[in-house]
């Protein structure tokens, strides 16, 4: 099975991310992967958005199969 597109890594994606809103892609097609860029218009499929309080390193899920979407679970080590 090939990876959709905008995957370009099997692990989690490390970013140290600043307050506000950030919208996690789901459609795996975002040339900003993990981050949504809109590619998604026109489907089903929208992004998970939330709202930091503070500045954080956030380690975000890159396989889609984290059980706390949008964080990194581990679950990739289990595929």
């Amino acid at each position: 099975m090939a990876e959709p597109p905008g995957r370009k890594q099997k692990g989690p994606f490390v970013d140290q991310c600043e307050p506000g809103k950030h919208a996690w892609c789901r459609c795996e097609r975002s040339a900003r992967y993990p981050y949504c860029d809109g590619t998604h218009r026109g489907s089903d499929v929208t992004p998970l958005k939330i709202v930091l309080e503070q500045a954080k390193t956030v380690v975000w899920c890159a396989c889609a199969a984290s059980g706390n979407k949008p964080f990194c679970d581990g679950s990739h080590c289990r595929l």
